[in-house]
């Protein structure tokens, strides 16, 4: 009999699971059989991206923090987690009785970072001139030895 392992907060409920998991990627055929549960991953993965633990923080209850990674870098990097996003979005803004596209976007001057200044940073100057080739700095020399 497998233990059942402690539930964290960060869990997938199973109405996200249903939601979520047909557009997980199949197992690639003629390929090993999947040993782990995707859920779980997601689990570890969502533990982490909720507590900001680090990595290797994952519980022990919870899919090796090395596998977590590896699927949440591999999702990343060929758009998976923009895709899922996009379209749950699009489910979400359906069902609420939107056209599936946002018609615009609102920037609050609070989320929105400028700079006091415009043009170049001020530490952008030019180069500075050696000792020996100011006067002003030679005088000074002379005068303290």
């Amino acid at each position: 009999m497998t233990p059942v392992r402690r539930r964290y907060d960060t869990d997938l409920r199973e109405a996200e699971w249903v939601l979520l998991a047909p557009l997980l990627p199949p197992e690639k055929a003629g390929g090993r059989h999947r040993e782990n549960d995707l859920r779980e991953v997601i689990n570890g993965i969502r533990y982490v991206l909720r507590t900001s633990a680090a990595w290797r923080h994952i519980p022990h209850d919870l899919p090796h923090w090395n596998l977590c990674y590896h699927w949440f870098r591999g999702w990343r990097e060929d758009g998976s987690w923009q895709r899922w996003h996009d379209l749950l979005r699009e489910r979400v803004r359906q069902q609420l009785g939107r056209h599936r596209q946002p018609s615009a976007a609102i920037l609050d001057s609070q989320s929105v970072k400028t700079t006091e200044k415009g043009g170049p940073p001020a530490a952008m100057t030019g180069r500075r001139k050696s000792a020996d080739a100011s006067a002003t700095s030679w005088s000074t020399r002379r005068a303290l030895y």
